[in-house]
């Protein structure tokens, strides 16, 4: 059986019943980070611009928005949920591939949701077979489809999405090898865009894009049946190198999200453990911004690869950046959402620290590792070894402090029902419950 049916056939035979309760509650876990994360970003500037510019194009509109009064029909409202819930960069990720695997999935899923009596049961089945498609094949095409440049949240994402509003429509295995074709040939999304507004749109994109493809397949629109695995098909284009045995190793049994990861820090994960050495630094020795000398971080080379802009401007772009995030932790002891904006990418203290930081590639420190070493003006040396930042999966956050961070991003007094409501996503008998409790009032 090649790839693609036999992900295909997985989907639509899999049972509620069927999934493990850790996984059931990890699921959980990703929806309620998501929610929040969609919460907080809704009020960014990228999400005003994609409503205006969309909403004369909308169809009926009969699909809510999260956190937003407009409404539109399922495809956009796919789209702007996507942008609201990535473009804080606070969102999961699987450190395996570097996915953030929920804001294409869960975007589409809550649009159809809104529009379509759904079940919290048939919800997070749906969900968890959409996080499996995507991981599944962005483990098969990781690295090389990632260091051609691809945003993987993007082209993998299409497949999740496509997978999870198929199961909702109930596809056949034949509609369902259609809808995969179908997100194959939409994956796209580029990695220059990182820094700049796109970049969460290509959370959006993938949402809707695969929300598209389980409709047209559900309407007998066909679509090539080896999506996946054919010479000229997904892996073999956007990559030069795969492992096509990835995508069905385990399935069933090895779930993927359970190696999903929650962000203590609103930015690009791999610098998260040089924040939080930096952050060390700053409790134990509380420097002056003023007498630091030099900043020097021993990182991987993937961190240069993804997070080396220098020039500063913007909070998108600081996102991104080694030196400002290692400035952050040192001059204010923290890396919060404030940390990240335009205000901040701009503060004179912050940017002396910045100029002052060297990031060198080794690759003898892993993807969680850093190396800090602070220079103070009297000769002193100041230095951090982190083997393990906050939020990995040997370090992940709870069920707490994911509450802690949702509260963050939504300061109001209806935030506990919208918390509670996550967590009960199981008993519900309408997710579209949930999707009106965020607009309950203003965040």
């Amino acid at each position: 059986m090649s790839e693609t049916k036999a992900l295909a056939s997985y989907i639509v035979s899999s049972r509620f019943e069927d999934l493990p309760p850790d996984v059931i509650d990890e699921a959980k876990r990703a929806l309620l980070n998501f929610v929040g994360c969609a919460i907080g970003g809704s009020r960014e500037p990228a999400v005003d611009k994609a409503i205006q510019a969309l909403q004369p194009f909308s169809g009926e509109p009969t699909a809510r928005l999260l956190a937003r009064p407009e409404r539109f029909d399922p495809l956009f409202a796919s789209v702007i949920n996507g942008i609201s819930g990535h473009v804080y960069e606070y969102d999961d990720t699987t450190p395996m591939n570097y996915i953030h695997p929920t804001p294409p999935v869960a975007s589409a899923l809550f649009a159809f949701a809104s529009a379509n009596p759904t079940s919290g049961r048939e919800f997070l089945h749906a969900f968890v077979m959409g996080f499996e498609a995507e991981s599944r094949v962005g483990n098969a095409v990781y690295p090389a489809h990632y260091n051609a440049g691809w945003h993987i949240t993007a082209t993998a994402g299409v497949f999740g999405a496509a997978a999870a509003v198929g199961k909702l429509l109930r596809l056949s295995t034949q509609e369902m090898i259609w809808a995969l074709g179908l997100a194959a040939t939409q994956a796209s999304g580029l990695r220059e865009m990182f820094g700049s507004m796109a970049k969460s749109f290509h959370a959006g994109h993938a949402a809707r894009n695969g929300y598209l493809s389980a409709v047209l397949a559900k309407s007998g629109f066909t679509a090539g049946e080896h999506a996946i695995e054919g010479p000229r098909g997904f892996a073999a284009v956007q990559a030069s190198e795969y492992d096509l045995s990835k995508v069905t190793a385990g399935l069933g049994e090895d779930f993927q999200i359970r190696y999903n990861t929650y962000k203590p820090y609103p930015c690009g994960i791999v610098v998260h453990p040089t924040i939080d050495g930096c952050i060390d630094l700053y409790r134990e020795y509380h420097p002056a911004p003023e007498s630091i000398r030099g900043v020097r971080v021993r990182v991987a080379p993937l961190v240069l690869d993804l997070c080396n802009k220098r020039d500063i401007k913007q909070g998108l772009d600081s996102k991104y950046s080694i030196y400002h995030s290692a400035a952050v932790g040192l001059v204010r002891g923290k890396a919060g959402l404030k940390e990240y904006t335009d205000a901040a990418a701009n503060d004179p203290l912050i940017q002396r620290v910045r100029e002052r930081v060297t990031a060198v590639s080794d690759r003898s420190i892993t993807e969680d590792q850093s190396d800090v070493q602070v220079e103070l003006e009297n000769g002193q040396i100041l230095h951090r070894f982190v083997e393990c930042s906050l939020g990995n999966l040997r370090r992940p956050l709870s069920d707490a402090q994911l509450e802690e961070k949702f509260r963050e991003q939504a300061p109001v007094p209806q935030v506990d029902r919208v918390i509670d409501l996550c967590w009960r996503l199981d008993e519900l008998q309408d997710v579209g419950e949930l999707t009106k409790a965020t607009n309950a009032g203003k965040f």
